[in-house]
């Protein structure tokens, strides 16, 4: 598991508005255990795309970066971790409104 240690939101702009919904792009750092394979002392960052409809709302995408170096590591979350991360999205992709 991780703890998350700070956050960014912003809306997504659609200008011709292809897209259905309503989407947010969350730039999340997280903290993770020495042992966990995930570790990295120059630390980690979650980039989530989170999508909003009238009828559901959820992660389209996440990708995990190193923090320091911006380089994209290949590893899945499990599913619990997506879980926590679409459950923090979903509390906190309002916020995202006040960026615009």
């Amino acid at each position: 598991m991780f703890a998350i240690t700070s956050y960014t939101v912003e809306a997504v702009r659609d200008p011709f508005g292809i897209l259905a919904g309503q989407r947010y792009e969350f730039k999340i750092e997280i903290d993770v255990e020495e042992d966990d394979e995930l570790y990295t002392e120059s630390g980690l960052y979650v980039r989530v795309i989170y999508n909003v409809t009238e009828e559901s709302a959820g992660i389209l995408k996440y990708e995990l970066y190193e923090k320091t170096t911006e380089l994209y590591l290949d590893f899945d979350l499990e599913d619990d971790e997506v879980a926590e991360l679409e459950a923090f999205c979903k509390a906190h992709y309002l916020e995202g409104h006040e960026s615009e």
